[in-house]
């Protein structure tokens, strides 16, 4: 009788488990099915540039949650110039305003809504997905205070804009030199009307935003749309993950954050660094949107605190794209690159680019990940793309 010793019973181990992550049979993998997929390597600022300021308190946890399922994944957060809202944009494509009473519709995007673009019941911000690019997915939300005019960062259907009484929304710009845009993210305006707006990438749609990250590639871009000429322009290229983005009080320049890389950068408009672009902050962590507040100071949203894993998957893509293969479920590799665990944080940085400071919560508990901070009347809206409500938070 021929007994199984542990060096052969290992051995068929781990044979067994070299066919299941190469056969990746259940198709856990988050790039199988993408033969095109390429990795790049992403050089991020060393560890020493990377602020270690912390809020020990966590005083995010804090925080006020409304509308706890009444919203689903409301990226960014608007007042009109009555000061009424908030209006948001959602996950099924609407955008919603909140009338004193109850959330209505206000506007949509997409010219082809339909019955698969309704609200579904037990919905969460993930529940619709596959039917955005059909239905719209408004991220970047702002209103022009003189005419009542909302323009719109919409992921599939470029840069729009809608008047005072809402409705279907109208086209302004869905493509650049020829090229599509194709991941349409945040938008801006200066008192001449130039609108300034981020597309993501030229190759990933917002759908597959989690392979952009897993990519590392570096084809967005930072747009100005002219209303006066009815062009659209490109002001910068080759940046990885361009985001948020938002003018200065006095609008001489604009700040962007750049996601992937973790950091804001300043844009000039005015003076004689008009046209040039510089870097304005090396942040804690991997941000979203950026918004000015009264004072003229800025507050980014940040998906995520920096950790080692994700610092070395940037450093060396050819591990990175190993660990993608695996046949390791998607949700678990992007738990992976934020930490193990959600972390939120939304950061204050003074005109100068000074940190002021810094509100978390490092557990999760409350407020699990921020899009977007709006500052009103001593309170901060906090919007996410990932939560089914807004949190406020009180600053005095």
């Amino acid at each position: 009788m021929t007994y199984m010793t542990p060096a052969r019973g290992l051995a068929i181990v781990i044979l067994l488990l070299a066919l299941y992550c190469g056969l990746d049979p259940f198709k856990h993998s988050p790039i199988r099915g993408l033969p095109d997929f390429e990795v790049h390597k992403v050089n991020l600022p060393s560890w020493s540039e990377v602020p270690r300021d912390c809020d020990k308190d966590n005083l995010l946890q804090k925080s006020e949650i409304l509308f706890e399922n009444q919203v689903q994944g409301p990226e960014s957060i608007v007042f009109d110039r009555h000061g009424r809202g908030p209006y948001t944009g959602v996950a099924d494509g609407r955008i919603l305003f909140w009338n004193g009473v109850s959330w209505i519709d206000f506007a949509y995007t997409s010219p082809n809504r339909s019955e698969i673009c309704n609200p579904k019941e037990s919905a969460t911000p993930f529940s619709y997905a596959e039917t955005e690019h059909i239905c719209g997915r408004p991220l970047g939300l702002r209103f022009d205070k003189k005419t009542g005019d909302l323009y719109i960062a919409d992921a599939y259907f470029g840069l729009m804009k809608v008047g005072p009484q809402g409705g279907l929304a109208t086209s302004l710009a869905t493509e650049v030199e020829g090229v599509p845009i194709r991941f349409t993210n945040d938008v801006d305006f200066d008192a001449e009307g130039n609108v300034y707006f981020t597309d993501s990438s030229t190759k990933y749609q917002r759908r597959n935003f989690i392979h952009l990250i897993f990519s590392g590639e570096n084809t967005g871009r930072v747009l100005k749309y002219s209303p006066a000429t009815n062009e659209t322009t490109v002001l910068l290229r080759n940046i990885h993950f361009p985001n948020g983005i938002t003018l200065s009080k006095d609008g001489s320049f604009f700040l962007f954050a750049e996601g992937l890389i973790g950091r804001l950068h300043k844009y000039w408009l005015k003076g004689d660094k008009a046209g040039t672009s510089e870097i304005f902050a090396i942040l804690p962590g991997f941000p979203d949107n950026v918004r000015v507040n009264g004072n003229g100071d800025f507050w980014v949203a940040i998906n995520c605190r920096r950790f080692m894993y994700s610092y070395l998957n940037a450093l060396y893509p050819k591990m990175r794209k190993f660990i993608l293969m695996l046949p390791i479920p998607t949700r678990i590799n992007y738990m992976l690159q934020i930490g193990g665990k959600f972390h939120a944080a939304v950061v204050k940085y003074s005109p100068e680019g000074k940190l002021l400071q810094i509100l978390e919560d490092s557990e999760g508990k409350v407020v699990k990940a921020v899009s977007e901070v709006e500052e009103k009347d001593g309170k901060l809206w906090i919007g996410s793309v990932m939560m089914p409500f807004i949190a406020v938070y009180h600053l005095t």
